[in-house]
């Protein structure tokens, strides 16, 4: 009987729940090893005039203090060649600083409280530069953040061959959007450590969401061959998509390293990571959406304004994910898209849980409800009229996104019905026409994202062992997902083995020839299905060494999976255990190795539909989350347990942006929000009970039939919420506010709408 669907414990846990993982910062790394500390800048934006290093040097336990003059590497160049070029960032500030936080120096100590005081006794001398904080400023601003460049434009996307013409709707609806600037907080923030060889190669360990693409960029940088660079990825404490691309302090550790002839490990504190590792989301949406007065949808367009921060990276291309789910779940072939990517004097946006995609569903699922509003028709009407029904799969949409499969009006029927919509709606009425200091909103987004958009394949190769056990390779990097539990369910599946007789490896370049990064939900349906295949081949070649064994053709030798034995097809008595196949393949020293490299023929669409159910106190604008329910389709599930992990983590970032989490900044560039007393992550205290359905609409695109589910919650979640804020106080005259909904923001909107 097969595994796959059931719910499997995390075989990871008991590790994380007691002994506790190998972090970064856990590794025993070789004697002598020291500590790095970066000075970091205090304006955000200015020339350096001078930087006095002299006292630094003489503090207690200092190795060593570095600066940009004393580099011979570097800069970084932007992420992509779509993204201007000339703002490349040095690896220490050179000439200038661009942002609060932008490490001008390095400290090298015995200890890191030698280490942190000494980076105070490093005087730098700023010469302060007018501040640019808001993008749109940023557009035509004479400020310009890299001369050379001759323009804050990090990248643009024009609307091409997508026009829409909105003349002939009956109902036009416009708004400005702010989908805020929020910050990841993974539980481990940045870590690096390395080392070099007596045979001179670079030991690298990186809380990343992949080792190779770290070994590429610090072989890039410093100027390595591949191959003389070894990167560990262990156990990582979260990354949220902000640990995909590689930090400058991450690649000057091995620099470091070398200048000093020590092994160094650098560990970020929280301060600096709320103003050091890339922020998400960032952009300010205009959208117009315009239909007849049934509520019929026949033209949208939206144009975007997207915050890169002072060096573009990964936070410059989210729009062009946005663009690819401009029209979510509707059927809209009138639409047009076009954004402008901006640096300013700000921490560099990157990629975050769903990156681009949330941004998306927010824009389309508040504009639906601002039109439904308009109109005078309910939200979930309109969403039934314009949903793309489930016979015109496979679906291209009019930004060229092919859509695989997808049964969308059944998720949100689903949910209306498990929510009791009319019930709350009946509710909802009541409290109006009482007039009641509390009152009821009620929230709902459909929506549709890409996963394992990005293309490419993953490595995948399982072993077996001389003891009958398998060892299972892959080039995926987990970071709390699962994925070794996941993986020995698919190899003990095919196999026919217990999971516990499955042993996965991942993160190291020596180990695993090839990986990508770890996001965009790619994992399950690339690198699963690659150790699916994987494990099929080490079948086939244990059936060929069973074959062997019973004197027998391969073609007549049948793989029994649930008696875990090799026998001659209609002779079961003759057969051959898993131990007695690996003990011939040891005899004959040559082991058998299941090796795959699995590339997905296009993108999976996952789906589903969320509704939130909120209270709002009208006197004091302070609002709680009393329901939240969910339908998501990720295709079939492997294991539903991990499953419902995803969601509920991506259920409660997306209902933390709705309502609390927002990176803010002063009119100087100064960060007014750089510890976790003053950004409100949210906590268990915040939520309700997630009430969760599911559907599985299978995609033929791989042989799981699986679609991603990492960042679904985040998609759907925070335009739900969202809208139920809106809606609370709607009948007081408040048609938008700007998230996240706080209690200021609430109390000030109904306040602004009564005057």
């Amino acid at each position: 009987m097969s595994i796959l669907g059931n719910r499997v414990l995390r075989t990871e846990d008991p590790k994380f729940l007691t002994s506790g993982g190998t972090y970064v910062a856990d590794v025993e790394l070789p004697d002598g090893a020291a500590h790095v500390v970066f000075v970091r800048s205090t304006v955000a934006h200015a020339t350096i005039a001078a930087i006095d290093v002299d006292e630094a040097r003489s503090m207690p336990g200092v190795i060593d203090v570095v600066t940009a003059d004393d580099l011979d590497v570097g800069p970084m160049p932007p992420a992509m060649p779509m993204i201007n070029q000339d703002m490349a960032q040095p690896l220490l500030a050179t000439g200038r600083v661009r942002h609060v936080g932008e490490p001008v120096g390095v400290v090298i100590a015995e200890t890191v409280a030698q280490g942190l005081d000494a980076a105070e006794m490093v005087l730098v001398d700023y010469e302060p530069l007018e501040t640019l904080v808001d993008p749109e400023a940023a557009l035509d601003s004479a400020v310009q953040l890299f001369p050379d460049a001759g323009t804050n434009v990090a990248m643009a996307i024009d609307a091409g061959k997508m026009s829409a013409d909105l003349d002939d709707c009956e109902v036009v609806i416009s708004h400005r959007i702010i989908n805020q600037r929020v910050a990841p907080v993974p539980i481990e923030s940045r870590v690096a450590a390395a080392y070099w060889t007596d045979e001179g190669r670079l030991v690298h360990y990186a809380s990343s969401q992949g080792s190779h693409p770290v070994r590429d960029s610090i072989c890039g940088v410093l100027g390595l061959e591949k191959d003389q660079v070894r990167v560990i990825s262990p156990d990582v404490g979260g990354g949220f998509g902000a640990k995909g691309r590689t930090y400058v302090e991450e690649v000057l550790v091995g620099w470091l390293s070398r200048r000093v002839g020590r092994p160094l490990l650098w560990a970020e504190t929280r301060s600096e990571n709320l103003v050091g590792m890339g922020h998400g989301r960032g952009q300010i949406q205009y959208v117009e959406l315009g239909g007849s007065r049934d509520g019929t949808i026949t033209g949208y367009r939206l144009r975007v304004v997207q915050e890169a921060g002072a060096y573009p990276s990964m936070g410059a291309l989210l729009p062009w994910m946005t663009r690819t789910m401009l029209t979510g779940v509707y059927d809209i072939t009138n639409a047009e898209f076009s954004s402008t990517s901006v640096v300013t004097n700000t921490t560099a946006t990157a990629a975050y849980r769903g990156a681009g995609r949330p941004e998306a569903a927010a824009a389309i699922e508040r504009a639906v409800d601002l039109f439904a509003a308009e109109i005078g028709m309910d939200p979930a009407d309109v969403r039934r009229k314009n949903l793309l029904s489930p016979d015109v799969f496979p679906y291209k949409t009019v930004a060229g996104t092919n859509y695989d499969s997808g049964d969308y009006a059944t998720a949100l029927e689903k949910v209306l019905a498990e929510a009791g919509y009319e019930g709350l709606r009946s509710e909802q009425a009541s409290r109006r026409e009482r007039g009641d200091r509390i009152q009821l909103g009620i929230g709902l987004a459909v929506y549709v994202e890409i996963t394992g958009g990005g293309g490419g394949s993953e490595y995948g190769s399982v072993e077996l062992l001389p003891d009958g056990r398998v060892l299972a390779k892959t080039g995926s990097s987990p970071y709390g997902q699962g994925h070794h539990t996941a993986w020995a369910m698919l190899v003990a599946d095919r196999l026919g083995l217990d999971v516990e007789d499955v042993t996965v490896v991942h993160g190291d370049t020596d180990e695993i020839p090839t990986g990508s990064v770890t996001g965009g939900s790619r994992s399950v349906q690339i690198a699963g299905s690659s150790i699916h295949d994987a494990a099929g081949r080490l079948s086939d070649l244990a059936r060929d060494k069973a074959a062997d064994l019973l004197e027998a053709a391969a073609d007549d030798i049948v793989h029994d999976t649930e008696e875990r034995r090799f026998h001659v097809a209609g002779t079961p008595a003759r057969s051959v255990s898993w131990a007695e196949v690996a003990d011939a393949a040891a005899a004959d020293s040559n082991p058998l190795v299941g090796i795959s490299d699995f590339s997905q023929g296009g993108a999976t669409f996952p789906f589903g539909a969320h509704l939130a159910v909120v209270e709002v106190d009208t006197e004091t604008g302070k609002v709680e989350l009393r329901r939240m329910v969910a339908c998501d389709d990720a295709g079939t599930l492997l294991n539903p347990l991990l499953a419902e992990g995803q969601v509920h983590g991506g259920l409660a970032q997306g209902v933390a942006q709705a309502l609390y989490e927002e990176i803010r900044y002063d009119d100087d560039g100064n960060p007014l929000t750089a510890t976790l007393a003053d950004y409100a992550i949210v906590t268990s205290a915040e939520l309700p009970s997630f009430e969760r359905l599911v559907t599985e609409t299978p995609t033929d695109l791989n042989p799981l039939g699986a679609k991603g589910i990492g960042e679904s919650g985040t998609i759907g979640a925070t335009p739900a919420v969202h809208n139920a804020v809106c809606d609370a106080v709607s009948h007081l005259g408040v048609d938008h506010i700007d998230m996240p909904c706080t209690p200021e923001k609430v109390w000030q909107a109904i306040r602004s709408a009564a005057s």
